[in-house]
């Protein structure tokens, strides 16, 4: 514990500072003022609060050993309290922290101060890392120091408020389907299921459940390819795991705000239902839509050999120039599903919190950003008056 003496001696009336150290044998070390103030002010500043950390984990001294200990706090405990990491999770801050552990850190990480955050952030972009990944890696910096700051370690997030603005991944408007085009696409996927084809027909046994989900849910691809039957009720689904973006394995979605309840319209759920009932095939990892040898599906494979082809069978097909060719392929991709249920959401004057809830969205900026442009147009349907002050009235 840190104190204030007051002391009486040759030189007169002196105050004497005791506070932790670990750099000598009785664990304190002394500091003497000629004034009251003075000993107050060093008892306040970071001085103190060094020596005393320093008692506390003196182990961590370094930007690589605090990296290396959050690593392994994201890996085996989870940080503040939240579950570990999925494995494909932990290889993406491994490679964001190998940018930390590159650059020359000029000082022990106690001595750390903002301008040399902003060094380092210069550093990255001068060595040809893309402004978005600079951002993430500053975000993985911030979040070591924050909780280097938690365990007593430093003094402060000296990384607190330095990042970056990168481009939006949607600064062009998304692609999304009308309803005529989503019409077109269910009804080729009923024909292609009913397809005299015997091959082609048992293949869509199964791509039309998925088709009619994604389109009903607003689901990303990794979330309805994974999803198990004990996720549906009478009413809904519940989305509680996602495929890893490596493909490899199986894990609760990205962010809790992943996981969410989500109604569903009656024939989407009698459709599953009944492949549930009479086609699924037991597996290990209690898919509904799995794979012959009980895997899940691959989302390329589905694209390709499901929504491609339905696309196709829908007329909803473009042609571009490739190599001085023509080549033919789908007007949509999987992902333009999520923002034609999106839209649908708006049309309907949904409010924004719940259209933020039903797309699992983390935060309500990424739900603006994405389909803002459609809030704005909706809000032209009707112009009665202009102005605040007329809505006062």
């Amino acid at each position: 514990m840190s104190d204030i003496r007051k002391r009486d001696g040759n030189k007169g009336v002196t105050y004497q500072v005791r506070y932790p150290s670990a750099g000598t044998k009785t664990g304190y070390a002394y500091k003497t003022f000629r004034t009251m103030k003075e000993a107050r002010a060093f008892l306040e500043s970071g001085e103190v609060r060094k020596g005393r950390l320093a008692h506390r984990s003196p182990e961590i001294q370094t930007v690589e050993q605090a990296a290396a200990l959050w690593l392994g706090l994201c890996e085996k405990e989870g940080l503040n309290g939240r579950e570990p990491v999925t494995r494909y999770t932990m290889q993406n801050y491994q490679y964001r922290a190998d940018h930390i552990l590159r650059y020359p850190w000029p000082k022990p990480l106690r001595d750390l101060t903002p301008p040399d955050v902003v060094e380092f952030r210069s550093w990255l972009l001068s060595s040809g890392v893309s402004r978005y990944m600079t951002g993430k890696v500053l975000t993985t910096l911030h979040s070591v120091f924050k909780e280097m700051t938690i365990r007593g370690i430093m003094t402060s997030n000296v990384a607190q408020g330095i990042s970056i603005r990168a481009d939006s991944r949607y600064d062009e408007p998304v692609t999304i389907p009308t309803k005529q085009d989503i019409a077109a696409l269910l009804g080729a996927a009923d024909d292609l299921a009913s397809s005299s084809n015997i091959h082609m027909a048992r293949t869509w046994r199964k791509y039309r459940p998925i088709l009619y989900l994604a389109v009903d849910s607003g689901m990303r691809p990794q979330e309805y390819l994974a999803v198990s039957w004990s996720d549906f009720d009478d009413y809904g689904v519940h989305v509680r795991r996602a495929i890893e973006g490596d493909r490899k394995a199986i894990s609760v979605p990205k962010t809790p705000a992943g996981r969410r309840y989500i109604d569903l319209s009656s024939k989407t759920i009698d459709l599953i239902r009944d492949y549930v009932d009479r086609y699924a095939i037991p597996n290990p990892h209690d898919l509904i839509f799995s794979t012959a040898n009980g895997g899940w599906i691959n989302r390329s494979d589905w694209q390709r050999r499901g929504f491609s082809t339905a696309c196709k069978q829908a007329g909803l097909i473009v042609t571009e120039v490739s190599d001085g060719k023509q080549v033919v392929r789908a007007k949509y991709r999987p992902y333009d599903l999520r923002h034609f249920f999106a839209s649908v959401l708006i049309e309907k004057e949904t409010n924004l919190k719940r259209i933020q809830s039903l797309m699992g969205h983390k935060n309500i900026e990424t739900t603006l950003n994405v389909y803002g442009h459609l809030l704005d147009d909706d809000s032209q349907k009707e112009r009665k008056s202009t102005g605040l002050i007329a809505g006062l009235a």
